[in-house]
């Protein structure tokens, strides 16, 4: 591990020297994740994208991709854009990127079952603003919004989210 590496800790997540109070997945941490059970994935991943709302801030990185009205991530597993960003119109299940609260006007898009999506393990699985401390996602990582911005200006794409196993976090 490395101080440029983002790694889960019981306490948060330390990155550059510091430590940063996030939020996990309703269903834990687990080695097996699947679609839907709010479980944030042990391993080692790395930031893949980022993406925000250019309505409502100034592009955080300047890799960073704008989120417009049709944009879309699919979680239906049986359609082959499963995991990847896709845009409206979109018959199939999926989150709606441009949301009305603020969780997702910043996001750090993490290589979990991407680009190769396997069906069913798991889609969206992201860096995002919180609601509240101690609220848990549907499996992604969350910090308060100073802290993600803080991340946003230092992350890079390849930059390594480690989520140890059951029993180091």
């Amino acid at each position: 591990m490395t101080p440029s590496d983002l790694v889960l800790t019981p306490a948060g997540v330390r990155f550059m020297g510091r430590l940063l109070p996030c939020t996990i997945g309703t269903g834990g941490l687990s080695g097996d994740k699947r679609e839907g059970d709010g479980a944030t994935p042990v391993g080692i991943h790395r930031i893949a994208g980022m993406l925000y709302r250019p309505d409502r801030l100034r592009r955080p990185a300047p890799w960073a991709e704008p989120i417009g009205p049709q944009d879309l991530w699919s979680d239906d597993a049986s359609h082959s854009s499963y995991n990847h960003h896709i845009r409206a119109p979109y018959g199939f299940s999926h989150e709606k990127l441009r949301r009305a609260d603020p969780l997702y006007d910043l996001v750090l898009i993490t290589d979990w079952n991407w680009p190769d999506a396997i069906p069913g393990k798991g889609s969206a699985i992201f860096i995002h603003q919180w609601r509240r401390p101690g609220y848990p996602t549907e499996g992604c990582l969350a910090f308060s919004r100073s802290d993600l911005h803080w991340l946003a200006g230092r992350v890079q794409i390849g930059t390594r989210v480690i989520v140890p196993g059951l029993a180091a976090a």
